[in-house]
């Protein structure tokens, strides 16, 4: 009987027989900028940073109304008002009550110089 012949492989690698060194790159500068950019240009431009106009936001209204589920919402706002529906009935009254503590909000309405009831 004889030995079946070896099956040819893709890709047959040899295995070195003693370590070898890392090839080292070429005429790389070690030290210094790119050749090309001139000194004391920036490198990136960057662009002036956006002046807000005294306006952020203090209340949020969030609603989720997939369709063939049960709509949620939920408000909040900066002052402590936290408030969550579930159904249909439930989310529209909250929509309203956002909307009447947008009127009666500290944080909105200072109360400074307000006659209090």
């Amino acid at each position: 009987m004889s030995t079946p012949p070896r099956p040819l492989l893709k890709s047959i690698t040899t295995t070195p027989t003693r370590p070898q060194d890392a090839s080292q790159p070429v005429d790389a500068a070690a030290v210094g900028v790119p050749k090309g950019v001139a000194e004391g240009v920036p490198t990136v431009v960057r662009p002036e940073p956006q002046q807000g106009d005294g306006r952020y936001p203090v209340a949020w209204l969030t609603i989720c109304a997939p369709y063939g589920s049960t709509p949620t919402a939920s408000s909040r706002c900066a002052c402590g008002w936290e408030r969550r529906a579930f159904g249909h009935r439930r989310v529209l009254t909250l929509i309203t009550e956002h909307t009447e503590h947008r009127d009666i909000c500290p944080l909105r309405t200072p109360q400074e110089g307000r006659d209090t009831a």
